[in-house]
Formats: C-alpha cells, structure tokens, sequence
C-alpha cells in the first residue's frame, strides 16, 4: 500500500495487534508505519491517513532531519570531518577536522572524553543546587526518545550518550532537568520553577532539543 503526502509517494506498512488505537510512525526508510486494531480495514487507514497528513508530513520532516542529521559527524553542536591517517598515534582536533588512525581509536576516544564531560557537568550542577539533594551516580546510555533518566530509587542519573552531539547548553540543561527530580519527582509547576531557577534560559533549549 503506497500514499501519497504532498506529491511524494509514500510507502505504508500496517501493523496490526489487539491495540484500540491507532498510532503513527515513520521509520528510517520513511515508510508510514500505522500501528491499529485487526478490524481496521484499508478504507478506514486510507481516511484517517487523508485527514491527518500535515501531521503525517511534518513526521516525515523530522525523520529526514533525523537521517541527515546522523550522517553528520557533530561535536558539541559543531560539524567536524573525520579523516583517517594511518600513522596517527592520538585523536586531534583542529580546525573543524578531527584526526584519528581508524574508527575504532576514535570510538574509543569518544566514550573517555564524554564520560569525563558527562561526570564534569554533573558534579558542576549538583554544587549549585541548595536543596539537599543525594548525589547521583551517572549513567550513560543510547536513548531514542529521552535524552536523560532520574531514578531515585537507586539515586542515578542516566544521560543520553548522544548529548556529546548537541551543543554545550544541550547537555546542562538535560543535567539540571533530571537533578530538579530529585526536588520535585515529577512535572509540576514546581518543577519547572526549580529548572528555571537553576537554568533560566530552559525553554529555548528544551524547544531545540525538539526539533
């Protein structure tokens, strides 16, 4: 089954399962992946699909910024190209290039440096906070659609390993975000109070971090 949004034709892929209702996805081949009841028939996927398409659309823009954005090398918000050198003893930086003797001295150079960063940022905010607050263990992890987990029953802090990607501000945000749980476990207003209190600027963050 293929549609069509805005004079591009799209491929739909239908799951169905025991779920009442009906959700929207696009995956990296951007095919429209409708998940929906075993009732649901092809004329009521077509409908729904016909009435949702500026939604369906901006999906698919976000999935392509998604896709471009990953073929990009980004370094704290800023684009570098990777070249390789065969005699190349450390990783270096410079110039909007980044030297390395093969992926995996480079790989290896991102995990120390982020995990340093991460642990650096961390005890940087958790001094600012005047609420007695425990002082969380950091985690690092890939996440797909959290950028930073508060778990106080373990007092842990989980940060997205792909905030290394995001520019600087990115990353105290999310930090101070799941630090302010510790004081509110939820999002209250209360909440957002103490993320404003401690990261005034949140909002344009939060926002950029949508998109």
């Amino acid at each position: 089954m293929e549609i069509q949004i805005q004079n591009r034709s799209y491929p739909v892929d239908i799951i169905k399962k025991k779920n009442k209702n009906t959700y929207f996805r696009i995956n990296d081949d951007l095919h429209i992946v409708i998940t929906t009841n075993y009732l649901a028939t092809k004329l009521y996927i077509k409908k729904l699909i016909m009435e949702n398409q500026e939604a369906i659309a901006k999906m698919i823009l976000r999935k392509e910024e998604e896709l471009l954005k990953k073929d990009r090398f980004l370094f704290l918000g800023e684009e570098y190209q990777i070249i390789y050198l065969s005699l190349c003893e450390n990783v270096s930086m410079q110039d909007h290039r980044i030297y390395t003797k093969d992926q995996k001295m480079l790989d290896r150079y991102l995990i120390d440096y982020r995990k340093n960063l991460f642990q650096e940022r961390l005890d940087f905010w958790y001094k600012k906070f005047k609420e007695n607050i425990p002082y969380p263990k950091l985690r690092i992890r890939s996440m797909k659609t959290r950028w930073g987990v508060c778990n106080r029953k373990n007092n842990t802090v989980t940060l997205n390993a792909e905030l290394l990607r995001e520019i600087p501000d990115a990353l105290d945000y999310v930090i101070v975000h799941e630090l302010s749980h510790f004081v509110h476990f939820d999002h209250s207003k209360s909440f957002w109070e103490t993320v404003g209190f401690y990261y005034p600027n949140y909002k344009n963050i939060r926002k950029a971090l949508k998109e």
